[in-house]
């Protein structure tokens, strides 16, 4: 694939935007400003991004910022959990480290045991004295010998010590009805019922809350190569034995599709009839939400590309294929609105990140890759477009936290070194986006989108949000080698204050690592200036940064 750097005209027509200033092209034209997905160019001048302050949208769920550890490599076992008796400093065998840098993040909900690994999970070989657990074979990551050692009293723990929700996915692949309605029980029951005493007898008392339970993961593959035809029978009866128990109100999700199978979603949104449509009130039907998942890589399967070895066309063609994340959340959402106009069914993205081959001399099964800038303005371009589709995207999570694919953080097998990676950093700096309301934020430029990979790719992204007197203004530099000034066009309150940061480095491929690991990491961005329309922001070539508000 070669760049094409005479960048392909992308049409599209706001008729938001005010009256242009002098030398700009008028609202309406073929060169109009929009949404931030596909910037539209204008005659001159720098680039733009419109923010509407006083029109306050969709609520960003704090959930699009979710997290997902699966038994799946180093992920559980040496990423959060050492064992009690491990030189590394832990509570009841979770790392105090790794608690402490996701708590720091305000981690909404974390899912759990998989991924994959779900449908091969029995949960009650995980209760019980460890030394009396079961032993199974991780079949789909690395043939490893899964001892059970971190199960579901191991995983409650550690929600509670994260102060986040539990997002438990149930086994349909090679489970049971049965198997899964009791381990609901057993989950959140409070009186003397048979799973509730067997909890008790294992030491827990009071029942936990789990606000979330998935159906199955990836029926279409490793969860049991089904038709959706087929899934979605068997989705109905599973999802109806996940009762809610002594209070606890149960989110159920259903397996969703891969990338842009809408036919998938299509199958699960006719099963609800037309009761979905009649009214805004009421249950959605057997589940509440569906899942989608995506990856971005550069290449086919068999060679996904290196996590920190690319050429600049390799830097363009993963931003494009992670800016495809907007037009599959397009695809669905209007999908489920014919279906659903109200909106009661949540479109989950429970996997969703970079996966590349794995680093040399590694496990291949255990999908460990480093994590650099690239990851990051990865990450950016999928919260813009959760932040557009705030309406219908419920939730959302990286895969994975620790040690696997996009991870928040890395630890060394041998010193036992906590490295926090840029996508970790890219997390922290949204957390003025949690459960704020969506604003439009139209991006402006002055140039055509760069054509990549067959669609075009606006080197700018955008999005904001505000919560009562602040707001928060996203932006990506996705250009390889090049600063850009941008003005942003605040309308509609007054701005008394901002503060900004930036996330970048000198080089694109550039990453952390125990002997360096502020390699890439947030900085106060000082190139901020007041501009007749709002602020003139000078941004570094491939950058992010957010710069936030104060409203009058």
């Amino acid at each position: 694939m070669t760049v094409n750097r005479r960048r392909s005209l992308t049409t599209a027509l706001v008729s938001s935007l005010q009256a242009p200033a002098a030398g700009e092209t008028a609202p309406g034209s073929a060169a109009a400003a929009t949404d931030g997905t596909g910037a539209a160019p204008v005659s001159g001048g720098p680039a733009r991004v419109v923010v509407d302050l006083d029109r306050p949208g969709d609520t960003i769920s704090r959930h699009v910022y979710g997290h997902f550890a699966e038994h799946l490599g180093r992920c559980i076992y040496g990423g959060f959990y050492v064992g009690e008796d491990s030189e590394i400093p832990n509570t009841r065998g979770i790392r105090d480290d790794v608690v402490e840098a996701l708590r720091a993040l305000q981690i909404p909900n974390l899912r759990w045991p998989g991924g994959c690994f779900a449908d091969d999970y029995h949960w009650r070989d995980g209760i019980g004295p460890r030394e009396e657990r079961p032993r199974m074979v991780n079949s789909h990551w690395g043939d490893v010998v899964e001892d059970n050692s971190f199960g579901t009293h191991e995983f409650m723990d550690l929600v509670e010590l994260l102060d986040t929700e539990a997002y438990v996915n149930g086994n349909v692949g090679s489970g049971t009805v049965v198997e899964m309605s009791e381990w609901i029980e057993y989950l959140t029951r409070a009186d003397d019922s048979p799973m509730a005493s067997l909890r008790r007898a294992n030491g827990r008392d009071e029942p936990w809350k789990v606000p979330y339970f998935g159906i199955g993961n990836e029926a279409w593959g490793c969860g049991g190569n089904m038709k959706a035809e087929d899934y979605v029978a068997l989705a109905r009866q599973y999802s109806t034995y996940v009762r809610d128990h002594a209070g606890n109100q149960v989110t159920r999700i259903a397996a969703g599709a891969s990338d842009g199978d809408v036919h998938w979603t299509e199958t699960l949104m006719r099963t609800f009839g037309p009761g979905l449509a009649e009214s805004p009130e009421g249950a959605a039907g057997p589940f509440q939400a569906i899942s989608l998942h995506y990856y971005t890589m550069t290449g086919p399967w068999e060679d996904k590309g290196s996590a920190t070895e690319f050429s600049e066309d390799e830097w363009y063609t993963a931003l494009s294929r992670a800016s495809h994340m907007d037009e599959l959340l397009s695809r669905h959402s209007t999908v489920m609105d014919r279906y659903d106009p109200y909106r009661k069914v949540g479109l989950v993205v429970d996997e969703w990140g970079t996966w590349w081959n794995v680093e040399p001399g590694t496990n291949p099964g255990f999908l460990y890759q480093q994590n650099t800038l690239r990851d990051a303005l990865v990450a950016s371009l999928h919260f813009d477009a959760f932040h557009r589709h705030a309406g219908r995207v419920a939730m959302a999570n990286i895969a994975q936290t620790v040690n696997v694919l996009q991870a928040m953080i890395l630890t060394d097998p041998d010193s036992g070194a906590l490295v926090l990676t840029p996508t970790y950093h890219v997390f922290a700096m949204n957390a003025g986006h949690h459960d704020a309301r969506a604003l439009p934020a139209h991006v402006v430029l002055p140039e055509q989108p760069q054509e990549v990979d067959g669609r075009p790719l606006p080197l700018l992204s955008a999005s904001a949000s505000t919560a009562q007197d602040s707001a928060l203004v996203s932006l990506s530099n996705l250009d390889a080698s090049e600063p850009r000034t941008v003005v942003l066009d605040l309308r509609g309150r007054e701005v008394t204050g901002h503060r900004a940061q930036v996330l970048t480095a000198e080089d694109t491929a550039a990453h952390n690592t125990p002997e360096n690991p502020a390699a890439v990491a947030p900085t106060e961005l000082t190139a901020v200036r007041p501009h007749e329309r709002g602020l003139e922001v000078e941004l570094p070539a491939h950058s992010y940064a957010t710069i936030a508000l104060d409203l009058a």
